[in-house]
């Protein structure tokens, strides 16, 4: 199973979630090709109801705890309840372009 389809999995069981988007942003920084380490996550949920962004936040990184552990550098989070789903139209930010870098000239990914 690769890693996107775990990220899935795992947002899937721990949300149920009204609509999530998952893209492997991975092609778009200074990775190897086929790398599974840059995703944007666009996740609404009942869950979410009531909770800040932080809290949301923090759920995530508990169901996707090994993978971030792991394979996962980064994750781009737009999480919403079903109402904010609704008055954004189904919308989400882009994730930013990347920067570049590598650890050989001494800049992050």
């Amino acid at each position: 199973m690769s890693v996107q389809e775990r990220i899935h999995e795992r947002l899937a069981a721990a949300f149920a979630p009204v609509h999530l988007e998952l893209e492997n942003e991975s092609h778009s920084h200074n990775v190897p090709p086929n790398s599974e380490t840059h995703f944007r996550v666009v996740l609404v949920s009942d869950a979410f109801s009531g909770k800040r962004q932080v809290a949301r936040h923090q759920a995530v990184y508990a169901a996707l705890a090994e993978e971030l552990a792991g394979p996962v550098h980064a994750l781009a989070l737009h999480t919403y309840d079903p109402a904010e789903w609704r008055a954004r139209e189904g919308g989400s930010p882009a994730s930013p372009a990347c920067l570049g870098g590598s650890k050989a000239d001494g800049r992050s990914r």
